[in-house]
């Protein structure tokens, strides 16, 4: 069989493994590399003559151990990453459904939630999203991790407290309702937003919001996380009046499993993304991303929003 039908035979599986690749990376170009090492090393085997039973549980664990190799390597580079780290945004257009709104993976997709993953150890961070939200069991994960099964249980204990230590507890909803009711928050929010309304602004803020801004040393941003209604609601004001004079215009999309904007410039190049983390009618957090090294999947990035000399 050639390495062409081997691919074409497990294509199948990407949107998975995409998953997996992004929710271990938070980086959509890195996840996307990640896929297709796995592909090609699932190729080489092959035509090296190894008989692979299961591809879909061969190619989990390739994407899952170059995810390790990968964050283990990344490590440095975070730590010296300039203001405040947030994945690269996973857009999809407002009017047509996409991978980001699928029910098991909207949260598991969420700005938020790749944040949170940060505090975990690469392992652990395997462990975790294997686990809890592609639903493997125990065994399943210790083979794919190569760790023991009683291993695996004591990591996933450790992953899953520190979770919820830094998380916060949302009620189920359906998916039709939930995507209706944010999209009509979010474009109550951002019409407040632009028309500097700031009491409808503040009555749509958790008292604890929280705006973190991205741009990695590159773009102009919020040098460290923003907190307190008053001033997250100031600062929203204030910002897309200036991106208004630089003739940027904010399109609705869905971002991360959860509603937003996509900024552009009057050339339709993308300036940014702002992403909303909404629960029970207010919105928890704007995710901000503006770094251009995070854009250029999302195509022609401006340079409205570059820093001098970037």
């Amino acid at each position: 069989m050639s390495g062409k039908q081997d691919e074409t035979g497990a294509d199948g599986y990407r949107p998975l493994l995409f998953s997996i690749a992004y929710g271990m990376t938070g980086s959509v170009g890195d996840a996307e590399d990640i896929v297709q090492d796995a592909f090609l090393g699932l190729t080489r085997a092959r035509l090296a003559g190894t008989v692979i039973a299961d591809p879909k549980a061969y190619m989990a664990t390739a994407v899952t151990r170059l995810g390790i190799d990968h964050l283990r390597s990344a490590r440095v580079r975070r730590e010296t990453y300039v203001g405040d780290w947030l994945p690269e945004p996973v857009v999809v257009s407002a009017e047509r459904p996409g991978p980001a709104e699928h029910a098991e993976l909207a949260d598991a997709l969420s700005m938020a939630f790749l944040v949170l993953l940060e505090s975990l150890s690469p392992v652990e961070r395997a462990v975790f999203m294997l686990r809890e939200v592609f639903g493997y069991g125990h065994a399943d994960v210790a083979r794919i991790t190569g760790k023991t099964e009683a291993n695996c249980r004591q990591i996933l204990t450790r992953a899953r407290r520190r979770v919820a230590e830094g998380g916060r507890t949302r009620r189920g909803e359906a998916p039709a309702a939930r995507r209706a009711r944010g999209e009509e928050l979010a474009r109550r929010f951002f019409e407040a937003a632009e028309g500097g309304d700031m009491d409808a602004l503040l009555d749509m803020l958790a008292p604890d919001v929280v705006l973190h801004g991205d741009g990695g040393g590159r773009a102009r941003s919020i040098g460290r996380p923003a907190t307190e209604p008053r001033r997250v609601a100031r600062m929203l004001v204030t910002g897309l009046r200036r991106l208004r004079m630089f003739g940027l215009s904010l399109r609705p999309a869905w971002i991360n499993g959860g509603p937003g904007v996509v900024m552009h410039d009057a050339e339709g190049r993308v300036a940014g993304v702002l992403g909303l983390d909404i629960a029970e009618g207010r919105v928890l957090a704007i995710h901000s991303v503006v770094n251009p090294d995070k854009l250029h999947h999302l195509g022609p990035v401006s340079d409205v929003a570059r820093l001098p000399g970037k």
